[in-house]
């Protein structure tokens, strides 16, 4: 499904899922099946075969779990983002440190989800990155003791930038710190906080800091060591 002026905005999303899990994978591709708009083209095992139905049936998005080690799923990613059109990928994965977020979202997907999320979240997440793909609407699951936590309304997710940023106030940069780091301005670094907040359940940088690290969002390590990316 792709907006633009002709018939095709109606076409179904076509969805390709890969996890090792059978019934977990089954039992998914029924639920997104019965929400409408989505069509579950293929069910596959592992990331290889992701790739390989991928560069054959051109899917517009992939759900496809990733664990450790991640080399395959890496290789797997990064050949993904070569096929012509490249398909949107949501990572979903047992996996919940922000370190493993920067990476995957470095290497092209559009998505990070915990297992834990509803399927409201996978869904929404799956439209965003063929909505929007150029947005700020890549999302990221939180821990399930955390969305039961978060007020009504809030989704229970925070954005990649939300999460970029909560590091660098984890590592005490001032917001115009913050800014110049990311070249955007002041104002987009508040608004970016102030949406954070209420989906944290907190009031202020150091309550922010403070509940990231208790929940193991942040960690120790994420804090104190030398951003080597660039960006």
């Amino acid at each position: 499904m792709r907006e633009g002026g002709d018939g095709e905005t109606n076409r179904p999303i076509r969805v390709l899922l890969a996890d090792d899990h059978t019934l977990f994978r089954r039992g998914l591709a029924t639920l997104l099946a019965s929400y409408g708009g989505l069509e579950i083209i293929a069910e596959v095992p592992n990331d290889q075969e992701a790739l390989r139905l991928a560069q054959q049936e051109k899917p517009d998005v992939v759900i496809m779990q990733v664990q450790m080690p991640f080399e395959r799923a890496r290789e797997s990613l990064s050949k993904m983002s070569e096929i012509s059109p490249a398909p949107k990928v949501v990572i979903v994965t047992m996996f919940e440190k922000p370190r493993y977020l920067r990476e995957f979202m470095s290497l092209g997907a559009s998505a990070y989800l915990l297992k834990s999320v509803s399927v409201e979240h996978l869904i929404g997440a799956v439209r965003a990155a063929v909505f929007d793909p150029e947005g700020q609407h890549v999302v990221v699951g939180l821990p399930q003791q955390m969305i039961e936590e978060v007020k009504e309304g809030s989704g229970g997710v925070l954005s990649v930038r939300e999460m970029e940023i909560l590091v660098l106030v984890a590592r005490g940069l001032s917001n115009h710190q913050i800014a110049s780091s990311l070249s955007v301005s002041g104002a987009t670094v508040k608004r970016h906080l102030a949406n954070a907040y209420p989906k944290m359940g907190v009031a202020s940088r150091s309550e922010a800091v403070r509940e990231a690290l208790f929940k193991n969002w942040i960690t120790i390590e994420d804090i104190t060591k030398q951003d080597e990316e660039g960006e």
